[in-house]
């Protein structure tokens, strides 16, 4: 899954590029301006579109509602946990106190993630990827995989084994005095939107309303969201290896809106670019891949021309 020397020619430096592929610094601190106004209506087309999907269950209240519904939802997690990812890079808002406020109450509580916890591990694994220190490994190390292998892991993650996973470590530290100050904190926020959702589904479907937070909430992250997660998390780092040069750790997919919208939204289908400087918020990532096109850094050689190409790469190991 490492490209070979022959798709990754050496470029660098240049008259815009330092030897790290970072942009020089008058770029690079043009780069990392940060749309405050932009990233508020980012900020609430995230929770229009959760209102939207839920909406259309309720106030359609049919099988096939509900259904595409919980589909739907998993593309809204998405949604909330790159807003959350952002957050994590202080990249939301200008506003450091601001910024954590709403990426934590906003969009790591409710996704059920404690971002301060997220917040160190993601460092982590930006410090080096693949390395001894590496939280993520267990999500895109050992591939290409076979393709029942890659079957088995998708239905894990559908019929909520991998959320269940996850969703275990919270409750066990609601239990502990230490774990008890940040699971405090998510619950709150999954009562008020317990509370929430479920007042406007009975107020709008009746009984079969109180299932609005179980199923389109809870349920659609810990089964459809999970899915989303690992497909997404494979396509930018699995198969790679720890190297100094990014893209030996990290792989770049052509964007199109299908994939944005399901997959990455937020431009972090740019994650090459994200990789070669974490400080770029999305909206700039485009920006700085393109510099690094230009550059001759990134070829064709090197870019999947959509997702699907690169998952069957990953799941093409002979069983």
């Amino acid at each position: 899954m490492v490209p070979g020397d022959d798709a990754l020619p050496r470029v660098l430096p240049t008259d815009r590029l330092l030897d790290t592929a970072k942009p020089i610094r008058e770029i690079r601190d043009e780069l990392r301006q940060i749309d405050d106004l932009r990233n508020v209506g980012s900020v609430a087309l995230c929770w229009i579109q959760v209102a939207l999907t839920i909406g259309f269950a309720l106030y359609l209240d049919t099988v096939w509602s509900w259904a595409i519904a919980f589909v739907f939802m998993g593309a809204a997690h998405a949604r909330l946990a790159i807003l959350m990812h952002e957050a994590a890079h202080k990249l939301l808002f200008t506003n450091k106190r601001m910024n954590d406020v709403v990426g934590r109450w906003i969009g790591s509580y409710p996704s059920l993630v404690p971002m301060e916890l997220y917040r160190r591990s993601h460092f982590a694994h930006h410090k080096e990827e693949f390395g001894p220190n590496e939280p993520d490994l267990v999500l895109y190390n050992g591939y290409p995989i076979t393709r029942s292998s890659m079957k088995r892991k998708l239905w894990r993650d559908l019929r909520g084994n991998t959320g269940w996973k996850n969703l275990k470590p919270l409750i066990s530290a609601i239990r502990t005095e230490e774990g008890f100050g940040i699971a405090r904190k998510i619950l709150v926020a999954q009562v008020v939107l317990a509370a929430v959702l479920t007042t406007w589904g009975v107020a709008v479907a009746g009984l079969v309303g109180l299932l609005t937070y179980p199923v389109l909430w809870l349920g659609s992250w810990l089964t459809i969201w999970r899915v989303i997660n690992r497909l997404r998390s494979i396509a930018e780092h699995g198969g790679m290896e720890a190297s100094p040069d990014r893209r030996r750790t990290t792989h770049h997919v052509r964007q199109n809106l299908l994939a944005r919208f399901w997959v990455a939204p937020f431009n972090t289908g740019w994650h090459l670019a994200h990789h070669v400087d974490m400080g770029v918020p999305f909206r700039n990532l485009p920006k700085l891949h393109r510099e690094l096109v230009a550059a001759g850094w990134v070829t064709d050689d090197y870019v999947y021309p959509n997702y699907r190409s690169l998952w069957r790469a990953l799941s093409s190991r002979p069983e």
